[in-house]
């Protein structure tokens, strides 16, 4: 009988001490996670909620007072020639840009990945890290003076091979993909660090197996290699949409949404609505319909990513 007292008040002993444990570890968490809860609220969810807000109003600045107009400002987006030319330069933009980099970074990784002697792969991954780190706006700076009609370093390189200089800022027919080409160098970076992580962390053993199996490198790279790196691939894709959905400062520095319109994305269009127009709430409704663009368009990724997880 003593000995169950004491095997019973022991195992009681314990469980009170895990439940002490339990409690700080709650609170650890919890004070843990107050500080970034803090810093998401003050520079996330109360700007979304102001814009929210600024969006049924016919709002300026520098006006002492604001119009209650409701959903005018959504309304007239419908109408607006503008706003759906970007809409559409914007999703041009994000479509063929994300799907460029993800192939190029992918084979950039992937011929990274086969250099066997370590210092020599560390410098190639290190050279094509190196753009991510310069600002982006120093780098469209750069870019520019590159495009330049005149005394360009493309236009150049033209003209040694005889060939006929090219408007790449001014054209319709170049602007968008210049800028693009622009976006690409100095973004591809992250993917290609991401990307070799991805192929680090597949065993060698699927390989082996199937080379066994009489696999060519076509086979290994369609049926081990794509199958495997879905989830890395889901995650590029994901964070490299969002991104370029949200470009910004090349645009603006590069060629201010000109010719004709053909570079005015979404995000530059608010910009100069709201702060070059002094229209703030008409502003802040696109700027909700673009957040909701963004949100459907990351679950629909999220979606169909996990439906091709089952392999």
């Amino acid at each position: 009988m003593n000995k169950s007292a004491v095997s019973i008040g022991g195992k009681k002993v314990k469980s009170d001490q895990n439940l002490v444990e339990y409690k700080g570890e709650r609170k650890f968490v919890l004070f843990s996670l107050i500080p970034i809860l803090l810093l998401f609220g003050v520079f996330a969810f109360i700007p979304i909620g102001w814009s929210l807000g600024l969006s049924v109003f016919k709002y300026n600045p520098l006006s002492a007072s604001a119009l209650f107009v409701g959903a005018d400002n959504y309304i007239r987006m419908l109408g607006d020639a503008v706003f759906l030319k970007s809409l559409w330069v914007t999703f041009k933009f994000v479509t063929i840009a994300v799907l460029a980099n993800i192939l190029i970074t992918l084979l950039i990784a992937m011929a990274i990945q086969r250099v066997r002697v370590r210092w020599l792969k560390d410098l190639f991954r290190t050279v094509f890290f190196l753009p991510t780190i310069a600002p982006l706006a120093g780098t469209a700076i750069v870019w520019s003076t590159m495009f330049n009609y005149h005394n360009g370093l493309f236009n150049m390189l033209l003209s040694k091979l005889h060939m006929a200089p090219i408007q790449w800022l001014s054209d319709p027919h170049y602007a968008l993909f210049s800028v693009i080409m622009m976006t690409l160098w100095a973004d591809i970076g992250y993917n290609v660090v991401l990307f070799m992580a991805g192929l680090d962390s597949i065993p060698d053993l699927y390989y082996e197996a199937a080379i066994l199996d009489g696999a060519n490198r076509w086979h290994l790279f369609r049926h081990v290699t794509v199958p495997l790196l879905r989830r890395t691939t889901l995650f590029v894709s994901v964070t490299t949409v969002v991104s370029y959905f949200q470009a910004f400062p090349q645009f603006q520095i590069m060629t201010k949404g000109e010719p004709f319109n053909e570079t005015r994305v979404l995000a530059l269009h608010i910009y100069e609505q709201a702060f070059s127009n002094s229209n703030m709430g008409y502003a802040s409704a696109m700027a909700t319909v673009f957040l909701i663009i963004i949100l459907l368009v990351t679950l629909l990724q999220l979606k169909w990513g996990r439906t091709q997880w089952e392999y």
